[in-house]
């Protein structure tokens, strides 16, 4: 057990494997349970970060889609599909975090605005028209553009 202790610190890689093959032979007494445990725990929080961090492009998108009309274009709706596809991959192999994402809706909402507000060089009250947000499933729908900030509230 003491080598592959060693081995989280030294070779994270190799630690893996070793691990790895340690749980399929059965021999959970000689895993490193303290760092394996750490590790299934990040893993979680890694899918709950990126289905954060592709909710808030998406919505990023859709609202400069909504403000600014003479700018929309391929480049942007080629990014609202691909996060539309990433989102719905990640939901369907982890469905629990359904629930998480629209819980923080609000937040995400708000973070894209500032961060539409940044790029577009609009004011943030511009992407903030109203306190609630859009159901999670009409912003994933595939048909969904807005045609003002407006339709991103409810």
């Amino acid at each position: 057990m003491g080598s592959i202790r060693a081995g989280y610190d030294t070779d994270f890689f190799r630690w893996t494997q070793e691990t790895a093959e340690l749980l399929r032979q059965g021999r959970f007494e000689e895993t490193d349970k303290e760092n394996l445990a750490e590790e299934v725990a990040d893993m979680g929080k890694r899918d709950r970060r990126e289905l954060q961090s592709r909710m808030i492009v998406l919505l990023m998108h859709l609202m400069k889609w909504a403000a600014q009309p003479q700018f929309r274009g391929a480049s942007w709706m080629d990014t609202i599909s691909e996060q539309r596809v990433q989102i719905d991959g990640i939901l369907d192999q982890s469905p629990s975090l359904r629930p998480y994402a629209i819980g923080e809706l609000p937040a995400i909402f708000r973070k894209a605005a500032v961060r539409a507000s940044k790029e577009t060089k609009l004011p943030v009250e511009t992407f903030q028209a109203a306190e609630k947000v859009a159901d999670l499933d009409s912003l994933l729908a595939a048909d969904f553009l807005p045609g003002n900030p407006g339709d991103l509230v409810r």
